[in-house]
């Protein structure tokens, strides 16, 4: 891995459950300290005494709601602290949000906005300009196959900004020794679909992923310096495919498997 020596510090965002928490038990593993965010204390209080258990790791627990703003520059205060430097941020944090666009409850779009967008710009931008000082340092932002989607949905938008807003960092960050990479996969084994209430997700079998693989082959491409990770070979098709098609194929072929029209009713659940 291209770290200083010594233990580097990783801060992981959404690192209560899910791909969070195994990113989390991945770097302590592979000899990283950690500063563990999400809003579930008690969660991440378990978490950060197992990995120091298992690893001798230095764990830091850091309680917020990223949607806050208040909350998210106390994050961004820390990823930009001199004295205590963290060489990779992983931009994870995210949930699932059923509400149509049109007529959805635009308060809770907008919080879905913060998390999965805002939050990943403010907390990008605060870690890139210390590891820029330092001139070395790692930025892993979680996107989705979904960015690619053409008339996804507000997760698919905001996977999609994900994306380009890395795409554009890496290009901002070239020949300052800090790398930018975000990682794409598909369906993951995770507490993601149910706590957003979806009762499960069409697609075969061979369609979903295991956690571990998804973190051990994003973590893999960003210590090599790769802007874009797609963790599996059927999502390296798929992501091939979306890429060469007509953005309107796209989308009727997205309205003939979709099942159903978004739901209107009210949902919150999140992913860390």
């Amino acid at each position: 891995m291209d770290t200083p020596a010594g233990r580097p510090t990783a801060l992981v965002t959404g690192a209560s459950a899910g791909l969070g928490a195994a990113y989390a038990a991945h770097l302590a593993a592979a000899g990283h300290d950690l500063v563990l965010v999400a809003r579930d204390g008690a969660r991440l209080g378990e978490l950060a005494e197992r990995l120091g258990e298992q690893h001798g790791a230095r764990v830091e627990v850091l309680v917020a709601d990223l949607a806050r703003r208040e909350q998210l520059a106390a994050v961004a205060a820390r990823l930009g602290d001199a004295t205590r430097p963290v060489d990779l941020l992983v931009n994870n944090a995210g949930y699932g949000l059923k509400q149509s666009l049109a007529v959805g409850e635009v308060e809770l779009l907008e919080r879905h906005f913060d998390v999965l967008a805002r939050a990943v710009l403010v907390l990008s931008n605060a870690a890139a300009k210390g590891m820029v000082a330092r001139g070395r340092g790692h930025v892993l932002n979680v996107g989705s196959v979904a960015g690619l989607l053409a008339g996804g949905g507000h997760y698919a938008a905001l996977k999609g900004y994900v994306l380009a807003l890395t795409e554009s960092l890496a290009k901002d960050l070239r020949g300052t020794g800090v790398t930018a990479t975000v990682v794409l996969p598909g369906y993951v084994r995770t507490e993601f679909h149910a706590r957003a209430g979806m009762r499960g997700a069409s697609g075969p079998s061979r369609a979903w992923l295991e956690p571990d693989d998804v973190v051990t082959t994003s973590l893999r491409d960003t210590f090599a310096g790769r802007l874009v990770s797609v963790p599996s070979p059927q999502y390296r098709a798929l992501a091939a495919v979306l890429g060469v098609l007509p953005r309107s194929a796209v989308r009727a072929a997205w309205r003939l498997g979709s099942r159903a029209a978004p739901s209107t009713a009210r949902t919150d659940l999140r992913r860390d």
